[in-house]
């Protein structure tokens, strides 16, 4: 089975082909625009992306948006993340919480399939906490900085293997291939 996935982040396509290949998936790169509109909901904003994409293909494509929350600064930077990592980064995050305590965050991931027919949403979240400074080599994005509950490495701190049986993004695209084999296995009876 062959998904297209439309990003422009290439660390991310890694990690989602490595997931997905444990379903006898293989992920295939989209060229094009992601058209993002301006929302505090992720779940909005992947399943736009993706409907604007469908719209012009005849293939399976699937969109994800994550968004990282930070409780102390009332959900910031929230669906914003992509753009404060750009302006602000890490170190900018890590100075924002300087003297704050409560460091508890979470990672939310809306991955959206549209086929043209079907258009499905499957959702991931990861909860932990904020480190006091940058760690680890692994990953990208804000990785260095994130501690998932009951761990004690930032996620940059972990291979690869091990970010991706716990990641928000994992626990969304592994929903998403247990959905699509389902699918496949109803349609092979339905055909037999």
């Amino acid at each position: 089975m062959k998904l297209f996935v439309l990003t422009h982040n290439p660390s991310k396509l890694k990690e989602i082909s490595e997931i997905l290949k444990e379903y006898g998936i293989e992920v295939l790169h989209m060229e094009g625009e992601k058209r993002e509109i301006q929302s505090d909901n992720i779940e909005e904003i992947a399943l736009n992306a993706a409907k604007d994409a469908c719209s012009s293909q005849s293939v399976p494509i699937v969109v994800d948006d994550t968004a990282l929350y930070i409780e102390t600064l009332n959900g910031f930077p929230g669906p914003y993340a992509e753009y404060v990592y750009r302006t602000i980064g890490l170190r900018g995050i890590l100075k924002l919480l300087e003297k704050e305590e409560n460091r508890k965050a979470w990672f939310a991931t809306a991955v959206v399939y549209c086929d043209g027919n079907i258009v499905k949403i499957f959702k991931g979240i990861l909860e932990g906490s904020i480190a006091e400074e940058i760690r680890g080599n692994y990953g990208f994005g804000f990785d260095p900085i994130f501690i998932p509950i009951g761990q004690k490495k930032t996620l940059a701190e972990m291979l690869p293997e091990e970010k991706n049986k716990i990641s928000h993004r994992s626990k969304a695209f592994r929903e998403l291939a247990q959905w699509l084999v389902s699918e496949k296995t109803k349609l092979n009876k339905s055909q037999s």
